[in-house]
């Protein structure tokens, strides 16, 4: 179903540039007897109810639009936000989670754990730096990315 999720995010790229939002993931699944397309959408600030609608009605209409339809069968269109602890896949995703409280796994330890919760600082193509809490004190880590098993946006308690 990749060519769903490609010619959808065709269309609907545009909506989200015109209004300073960008696509933060697409999937195109089968739950049970019907089929879901589900665009999850985000801006810097956070995506809002209203956002999500007229994204979602601007999707619709231009869905509808297009001939060839570029979904024959019928499906639930829902556009939302990824949530507040959503995983980190795209190079873009990263960028946009600078200065952001991230959660990391790791493939293999470092200081004798492979979990770490901090601010991420700063992001290379090798690497990344983030400031975590260890007890009292804060601290810098220089995480090699190729260690990184995977990342997602996580709530400071």
């Amino acid at each position: 179903m990749s060519t769903v999720v490609d010619n959808v995010k065709t269309i609907v790229d545009p909506i989200l540039k015109q209004h300073d939002f960008y696509l933060a993931d697409i999937e195109f699944v089968k739950e049970g007897a019907g089929w879901y397309l589900r665009v999850y959408i985000d801006k810097t600030g956070g995506i809002t109810l209203n956002d999500c609608v007229v994204v979602n009605d601007e999707l619709s209409e231009a869905l509808d639009n297009v001939d060839p339809d570029p979904i024959p069968q019928a499906y639930y269109l829902e556009v939302s936000s990824p949530g507040a602890e959503r995983p980190l896949k795209t190079e873009q995703d990263m960028e946009h989670a600078v200065g952001e409280y991230i959660h990391i796994s790791l493939f293999q330890k470092l200081d004798g754990t492979k979990v770490f919760e901090g601010t991420l600082l700063e992001l290379n193509p090798d690497d990344l730096t983030l400031e975590v809490q260890i007890k009292s004190r804060k601290k810098q880590i220089k995480f090699d990315r190729k260690n990184i098993a995977n990342a997602r946006l996580a709530i400071k308690f």
